[in-house]
């Protein structure tokens, strides 16, 4: 699960600093963004219940969630929100429905992969994780198809069956690689123009580094399309080299270190 917090922590220099070099290096004043926070939210929300649900039950769990996203926001204000979440968030009495089309659902929807052993429980899940937030067919899309590529990855499916999988079932054209839209690619947060190139950014890799690489290097949302791709290719390669554990072990708190590792504990993940 880390994969997702690292791959943030790289891109988010990048973000604000657009880069078309594959080989950039890792910038000093990177850190970890609200990728990162939120991703964090979803991991206590599951800690807490990761029972499994009915189609009925997706606006109650969905709920639960939702009392997480605003806690963690409450924690870390100051970590890059969009001003659309911050506002929702900041409405403490409130749980205003939102219908964002925004890549903010599939970010955070990483850990949703490891934490479920079901293709139904997986795509429940990762709906009720967005009812509050991003209440729309397109984000809803963006972030079952992370938790269903984390949850593939996971289980030893190939890169081919994740691709036909992902193309048959949310209609993404995933049919080309990270060098073919490089030149013309730059910043947009949606998830329908977002999150199929980070998914391409690992499918298009050798290993973890490489998928974080990719999703950087198109010069678009750096960190959360890093988030993305590093989140399932953790999930597939199995392995983060030590050089980037060691970078981004620095940038992370107590709190983040903690929860990260007691999900990690339950779910037989590798945490070091």
């Amino acid at each position: 699960m880390l994969g997702a917090v690292y791959g943030d922590i790289i891109g988010s220099w990048y973000e604000a600093h657009a880069t078309k070099n594959y080989n950039f290096p890792f910038h000093s004043k990177s850190e970890f963004t609200d990728d990162t926070v939120m991703t964090i939210a979803v991991c206590k929300a599951i800690l807490e219940n990761d029972s499994e649900i009915k189609v009925s039950q997706i606006k109650s769990r969905g709920y639960e969630y939702a009392v997480r996203y605003k806690q963690y926001y409450s924690y870390y204000p100051y970590a890059g929100y969009g001003m659309m979440f911050a506002k929702w968030a900041e409405e403490l009495n409130s749980m205003r429905i939102q219908k964002s089309y925004g890549n903010g659902g599939a970010m955070r929807a990483v850990l949703i992969g490891y934490a479920y052993n079901s293709e139904e429980q997986v795509l429940l899940q990762a709906k009720a994780s967005c009812y509050y937030t991003h209440n729309c067919k397109e984000a809803i899309n963006g972030a079952q198809a992370v938790a269903m590529s984390v949850f593939m990855a996971r289980n030893g499916e190939s890169k081919n069956s994740i691709r036909e999988y992902l193309t048959k079932n949310f209609r993404y054209d995933l049919d080309y690689n990270i060098e073919d839209i490089k030149p013309d690619y730059s910043f947009d947060s949606s998830t329908n123009y977002s999150i199929p190139p980070a998914i391409v950014a690992f499918l298009d890799s050798n290993d973890y580094e490489s998928a974080v690489r990719n999703a950087v290097s198109l010069g678009g949302d750096a960190d959360t399309m890093a988030c993305v791709a590093g989140g399932i290719a953790e999930a597939f390669y199995k392995y983060i080299p030590e050089h980037i554990k060691n970078f981004c072990r620095l940038k992370l708190d107590y709190t983040i270190k903690s929860t990260a590792a007691e999900f990690c504990q339950k779910y037989n993940i590798n945490y070091s």
